[in-house]
């Protein structure tokens, strides 16, 4: 599975829209969904806060093992 993969499934798990979570990671949502479809990826204090709104670990989205 993908980062954006996993991004996307953690993001639905908890029940958030792609804007809903832009909004609590002030980013855009376009940010949101070029990370989703890896064509860009969070920087480092978005994958901190990615991995504590959806809650899941930075490994867990890192990984390539799952």
């Amino acid at each position: 599975m993908t980062l954006g993969e996993k991004i996307r499934h953690a993001r639905k798990s908890c029940n958030l829209s792609q804007v809903g979570l832009a909004e609590k990671l002030c980013v855009s949502r376009s940010a949101i969904a070029k990370w989703e479809t890896d064509k860009g990826v969070p920087d480092v204090e978005n994958l901190k806060y990615l991995s504590r709104l959806l809650n899941v670990s930075v490994d867990y989205l890192l990984n390539d093992d799952d």
